[in-house]
């Protein structure tokens, strides 16, 4: 985990906190990295609800509530995915807030999905869920996956403020 991760990670669980709420992630390219910087935070257990790793197309389906048609229709890496990755892992836990992550670390990518994009879903319980995509730029992977666990725990501080 990065330094920046570990002062994100304290940050958001001082705000989660402060406001009373509870997060979950659905992490796809991450692999449960962003569970693991929230975790690595002694005292985490009195915000962190849960982390769903749904790296397959069955696993976001089965855990999560991902159409099928939704992936037909989008791919994986969509914003249409996160979207229904985040409410999902509302749906699927308690918690207030969920942030959710699919993308391509790399190597590899396409000419209409290139290594370095990365789609985020951000929903709170009884309020709007944002979705928005990130060109990280091909950084390599695991640079790409450090970057999208900073940038998740930015939009979960911000929504948790």
């Amino acid at each position: 985990m990065t330094r920046a991760a570990e002062l994100l990670a304290a940050d958001l669980l001082t705000v989660a906190r402060a406001a009373g709420l509870t997060i979950a992630t659905a992490e796809s390219c991450t692999g449960g990295l962003i569970s693991g910087a929230i975790t690595e935070v002694a005292g985490s257990s009195e915000v962190f609800d849960r982390g769903f790793v749904t790296y397959s197309n069955a696993a976001k389906q089965e855990m999560l509530g991902v159409r099928a048609e939704t992936l037909a229709e989008h791919g994986a890496v969509s914003e249409a995915v996160a979207l229904e990755m985040a409410v999902g892992a509302l749906i699927g836990s308690g918690a207030d807030l969920a942030v959710s992550v699919t993308g391509i670390a790399g190597p590899g990518g396409s000419e209409h999905k290139p290594e370095g994009r990365v789609c985020f879903g951000l929903a709170r319980r009884g309020g709007d869920t944002h979705v928005e995509t990130v060109e990280f730029s091909a950084l390599g992977r695991s640079a790409v996956r450090a970057a999208t666990v900073d940038h998740a725990l930015d939009l979960l501080i911000g929504a948790a403020r």
